[in-house]
């Protein structure tokens, strides 16, 4: 009887790693099939336009699940406004909302979050939360500049942070963009080897 439920137990234990590794698959393809869906958009692409009709795909580091964590998540207690320097003489400003913290590979890692202070009065967007950020990809695999992940305001202390989702600035694209630069405070000292890749034309 012990021998049955143990047996019972484990075969539980592994149709349910096997469905949440499935349902993590199918999420990932669908995050890049609507990605690739907005390069080949005449309306909405940062590719130049003679380009669009030329795009083959995004290039992107393999899914893994290991860097789609949960991160403890602390608010600024008294935010402070700033400009936030980026790729042109633009100073956009924000403010930074919080902190993250989150563990990979046993080593923990903490990286500020930030909301720019015109979205606070959007009605779209005033539950968006911007983390910009580098680690030891950038002008190797990943895009010189650093990589991006757009977020929610959390209703608890919790947060979920899905590097897999992490995407280029459209700067990585074309110069006709001003993009935000992470500030050094969010340079990762590791390789964060998920999301988007440097960008390389396929024609």
């Amino acid at each position: 009887m012990r021998y049955l439920l143990l047996s019972i137990t484990f075969l539980f234990l592994t149709l349910t790693k096997i469905n949440a590794q499935s349902n993590f698959k199918k999420e990932q393809y669908k995050y890049r099939k609507s990605l690739n869906k907005t390069f080949k958009s005449k309306k909405k692409s940062p590719l130049a336009y003679a380009d669009i009709s030329k795009f083959k795909g995004l290039d992107f580091f393999e899914a893994d699940n290991k860097y789609k964590v949960t991160a403890i998540f602390k608010k600024s207690e008294k935010p402070i406004t700033f400009k936030m320097k980026t790729s042109t003489s633009r100073l956009p400003s924000y403010v930074k909302y919080g902190t993250i913290q989150f563990v990979i590979d046993d080593n923990t890692y903490m990286l500020n979050v930030y909301q720019g202070v015109a979205s606070k009065t959007s009605k779209k967007y005033k539950n968006h939360l911007f983390l910009p950020f580098t680690d030891l990809t950038n002008g190797i695999e990943t895009y010189t500049g650093g990589r991006y992940i757009d977020l929610f305001i959390p209703e608890s202390n919790s947060i979920i942070i899905d590097f897999n989702k992490a995407y280029n600035p459209y700067c990585a694209y074309s110069h006709r963009y001003s993009c935000p630069i992470p500030p050094t405070e969010n340079n990762l000292d590791t390789r964060i080897e998920a999301g988007v890749k440097a960008y390389t034309p396929k024609y």
